[in-house]
């Protein structure tokens, strides 16, 4: 198997962290940037304990997930002050033993990534909820196993590992709302897609790590992940929907910062980009994508631009095009368009898309599409004594939306 030259998880870290380059580090740090370019070699050598202190605390990850191998002195040492810990509930990709090991079949690679596959369409159906431990025990199994692999197998593995991860956290993030612990697990997803020397999973996993500040309002934080991200994608080669799909991506956290004429162009840019095409196909796991979902994009964009007729009919179209199995998508362009009838000062309009939205919201839970729902009920306010509002309280506020509301 073609190995990545140099220390790809510290690398993979810094990424993640938001440090572009060896020498942001080494600022962040307070050493010289040789120094972060021996770390970030092919053996790098363990760091002093007050250094090894600051890269744990800094990059989230112990020296160990970060691609170090304590000599003898490092242990000892390493015993003797206190671990700093992740909020991860389970350890990153294993240091590779020195000793020999047993190694796995051949078709170990193939057979974990059958269960990846399986869970990548469980994602649509499956509450999140009872997804979730299933696919974080998937990875954990996952990084047992790749230090028993070699060659081709543990490329395989690697890569479907590296999208276990990255389901995992889009799962943290979109359905269970929490930020804090999707970032540490996109960290262990670019890791493994370094493992894999896959260059588009580690555009994707990237890209989803950009969500995070961008939906934080930070946008030069987005902004520079999203940089990182097309950087991966170049070495590819990228398919025309993974390029659209990184457009769309930019223009959300451009919206969400306040920017939509940014955001509008990059959405014109990629509707280009899918219209010319490309020789390149798509990876499987880029089932989240499509031409409609760029499209749902625009709409909620044209939202925020204040451009209401043209918001209306996109997000129509949207949603007499979506397919029956696009449940979770579906509740986020009924609360996009409950959000236009808000806006355009038609309550009754859209108390009753926000009621529709919280059907689909009763049978497939998804927290984004529950805070487009809250969202519109802050906007109605102004109407809130009118009766078709009360109806859609008497709803949003039942026994088993706020149960679900305050346990998912």
């Amino acid at each position: 198997m073609p190995r990545t030259v140099g220390n790809i998880r510290l690398k993979s870290a810094r990424l993640a962290a938001g440090y572009a380059s060896q020498q942001a580090l080494a600022d962040a740090l307070g050493v010289g940037v040789r120094q972060v370019r021996r770390w970030e070699s092919e053996n790098p050598p363990w760091p002093q304990p007050a250094q090894a202190q600051a890269i744990e605390a800094l990059l989230g990850q112990d020296l160990r997930s970060l691609g170090f191998a304590p000599s003898d002195n490092a242990v000892a040492d390493r015993g003797r002050r206190a671990t700093v810990t992740t909020t991860a509930p389970v350890a990153g990709l294993a240091a590779v033993p020195t000793q020999a090991i047993a190694l796995q079949p051949a078709s170990v690679g193939q057979d974990f990534l059958t269960v990846t596959r399986a869970h990548r369409r469980l994602y649509w159906s499956v509450a999140p909820a009872v997804l979730h431990p299933a696919a974080l025990a998937h990875a954990t199994l996952g990084c047992a196993l790749l230090p028993e692999t070699v060659g081709q197998t543990r490329r395989t593995a690697a890569a479907a590992l590296a999208e276990t991860w990255l389901l995992v956290g889009r799962i943290e993030f979109f359905d269970l709302r929490e930020p804090d612990r999707a970032q540490q697990t996109f960290l262990r997803a670019l890791q493994a897609a370094g493992e894999a020397d896959d260059p588009l999973l580690g555009a994707a996993v990237l890209a989803h790590s950009a969500f995070i500040p961008g939906w934080a309002g930070d946008r030069d934080a987005a902004v520079e992940r999203l940089i990182a991200a097309r950087a991966h994608a170049r070495r590819g080669p990228a398919s025309a929907e993974l390029l659209a799909w990184l457009d769309a991506v930019e223009a959300e956290c451009e919206t969400r910062c306040g920017d939509a004429r940014t955001a509008l162009n990059l959405i014109g840019h990629a509707e280009d980009v899918l219209a010319r095409g490309g020789e390149h196909r798509s990876p499987e796991w880029l089932d989240w994508f499509s031409p409609v979902r760029l499209a749902a994009f625009k709409g909620n964009t044209q939202l925020k631009a204040g451009h209401l007729p043209q918001a209306r009919e996109t997000l129509l179209g949207v949603l007499n095009t979506l397919d029956s199995g696009e449940e979770k998508q579906a509740t986020v362009v009924l609360g996009d368009l409950a959000a236009v009838e808000a806006a355009a000062n038609r309550p009754q309009e859209a108390c009753a898309y926000a009621l529709r939205a919280l059907d689909q919201l009763a049978r497939t839970w998804y927290a984004t599409g529950m805070d487009r729902v809250r969202d519109v009920r802050r906007s109605l306010v102004p109407h809130q004594h009118e009766r078709c509002v009360r109806e859609l309280d008497d709803r949003l506020y039942s026994w088993p939306m706020t149960v679900n509301a305050l346990t998912r």
